[in-house]
């Protein structure tokens, strides 16, 4: 089994990391450099910045925040929001991101997602989904649909074909976050993760719902996500990254060890 990363999400609103439960009732919690240096230097294996209300407002994401972020950490740098363009997405690599993300922007023109991948690697190119739990139908098979601008807009697309399709545009990486769990600290979507898994060939990272080391163990092994997003948990400081690193390299999962 290849080793297992955990990645801390940074939603950032106005400037501040901020934190909700699905989507709703945001509170801000502190500085997005701050909190991106303290999880570079307790070992985390990669960052996530998502802009959340750049795409809702219809405007560029806060590029200074992010190269603020990316001059604090010497690790994988994922960034998301309000990417609509080639031009956002150059824009947001030689501010310092090693990946970007595309979410509403991708749904609204999935060619995005080629032109990235041509660009600039199919490896900086994550397709960000927000998948939640409906009636199943002719329209949307799997029961779970996509939705769009910070889980607000309903689009009737199934995430589990919206997956093959931006896998088969040139997406090198999937984020998969249940709308249902998000902040809920209750555990991930295991069956959506793992639906999602197993219908690409691409890496899929589980997000949504992480509150302990066991919730990853499982979304890494029965969801069989490649990595968990890790949010309210060590925001909160209820632990840290070397704790949860120790917790799952004891249940005998793959995780990179630096200290």
């Amino acid at each position: 089994m290849l080793t297992k990363r955990i990645i801390p999400c940074l939603d950032v609103r106005a400037g501040k990391v901020t934190k909700g439960v699905k989507f709703k009732g945001n509170v801000d919690i502190g500085d997005p450099v701050e909190f991106a240096r303290l999880y570079y230097e307790e070992g985390c294996d990669e960052l996530v910045f998502y802009d959340i209300t750049a795409s809702n407002e219809r405007r560029d994401i806060m590029i200074e925040v992010v190269r603020a972020v990316a001059e604090a950490v010497f690790i994988p740098f994922s960034v998301g929001g309000g990417l609509r363009t080639l031009e956002d997405m150059r824009r947001v690599l030689l501010a310092g991101a090693e990946k970007v993300s595309v979410d509403s922007g991708a749904v609204r023109n999935p060619a995005i997602i080629s032109e990235g991948a041509r660009a600039f690697g199919s490896q900086c190119i994550v397709l960000s989904m927000q998948a939640q739990r409906v009636a199943p139908s002719a329209r949307i098979p799997s029961g779970w649909e996509i939705f769009i601008d910070g889980a607000r807009t309903p689009t009737g697309l199934d995430a589990v074909e919206w997956a093959r399709r931006g896998e088969g545009l040139g997406a090198g990486e999937l984020c998969v976050n249940s709308i249902d769990q998000d902040g809920a600290r209750s555990g991930y979507d295991l069956p959506l993760t793992r639906t999602i898994s197993e219908a690409v060939a691409i890496p899929v990272i589980a997000s949504g719902g992480g509150g302990s080391a066991q919730h990853i163990y499982d979304v890494c092994t029965q969801g069989k996500a490649d990595a968990a997003i890790v949010a309210s948990i060590i925001h909160r400081r209820d632990t840290t990254i070397p704790e949860l690193k120790r917790d799952l390299a004891a249940r005998g999962l793959p995780v990179r060890m630096n200290w």
